[in-house]
């Protein structure tokens, strides 16, 4: 390696090479990031206004908009930027900054999603005791604990990228800095910050997930006892949003973490990687507030 140039910056291959389609793409993806930045903020904002929505499964609502809204702000942006100048060229500072918010959201997101599934359990199987087991303290600790995870895992992963040196090719396959794309460019051993991917990423996305899941095993079963079709509905339909949102992120999420390791699939790795970094932010306010019925009377009485 000593006579091998140690690389600072890279190139980021961006969504596509063809002129014709930078604009298109930008506009395209300028839109979404509007919508996205409008809807998380207006649920934020109907939450945080109205009293009615001073419960429980909104305060995790919120915090689950918030980490759409940044986790769309850690990404969009600097495909916005490639795409406009066309430069694409990203220093390794930045490259790495990029990787630890984007993990620090995106996994804050994970374990979060497994609060509001023992939310609505404790809502639904436990609901005389609900008001004491889902106390302001206890909500307020769940979420911090979300954050918490999300910021632990990303410093590890970050920390490990740092030790990473890059001699050889500078293009990374991919629109934004990420782990997957950025070893696959590296001269040195990457064995570690692979075995940290499968290890503590498989635990926290596996036993987020069982998280998630299980608790809904209980609740389909007290669901399922409920004599009245119209209450069995609308436990349902609360249900189904978080299940939905669910299944998205965690699909895309787990296609990308665990597949990217190949090199003859960028193309898809990009699409998925649009999916779940730009594309579900939107999706996940959507929706919440299409299916509920809370919000969309919040938001009549507050705009009209």
């Amino acid at each position: 390696m000593g006579n091998q140039t140690i690389l600072k910056e890279f190139f980021l291959s961006g969504l596509s090479d063809i002129p014709a389609l930078q604009l298109p793409l930008f506009l395209f993806f300028l839109l979404i990031y509007i919508l996205t930045i409008t809807w998380n903020l207006l649920i934020i904002s109907l939450i945080v206004s109205d009293s009615h929505l001073h419960t429980p499964m909104y305060f995790f609502l919120g915090n689950l908009a918030s980490l759409d809204l940044c986790c769309s702000s850690v990404t969009v942006p600097r495909m916005l930027f490639d795409l406009h100048t066309q430069r694409r060229e990203i220093t390794k500072t930045a490259c790495i900054t990029q990787v630890f918010f984007f993990l620090l959201f995106a996994d804050a997101e994970v374990f979060l999603l497994a609060v509001m599934s023992y939310d609505r359990y404790t809502a639904i199987c436990r609901p005389l005791h609900y008001i004491q087991i889902m106390n302001w303290k206890v909500c307020v600790q769940l979420a911090s604990i979300a954050w918490c995870v999300g910021f632990s895992y990303s410093l590890v992963q970050t920390l490990y990228a740092l030790k990473l040196t890059f001699c050889e090719s500078a293009i990374i396959e991919s629109f934004l800095c990420d782990l997957p794309p950025l070893l696959q460019i590296s001269c040195s051993d990457i064995y570690i910050n692979i075995l940290l991917i499968f290890i503590l990423g498989g635990f926290l996305g596996v036993g987020s997930l069982t998280l998630t899941i299980l608790p809904y095993v209980y609740i389909f079963k007290t669901v399922l006892k409920i004599q009245v079709k119209g209450k069995r509905s609308k436990v349902f339909l609360t249900c189904s949003s978080h299940l939905t949102v669910v299944f998205i992120f965690y699909f895309s999420g787990f296609f990308d973490y665990f597949r990217s390791g190949t090199n003859n699939h960028y193309a898809a790795d990009k699409v998925v990687s649009v999916f779940y970094t730009v594309i579900v932010p939107l999706l996940n306010p959507l929706i919440y507030s299409l299916r509920n019925q809370d919000l969309r009377t919040a938001f009549q009485s507050g705009f009209f």
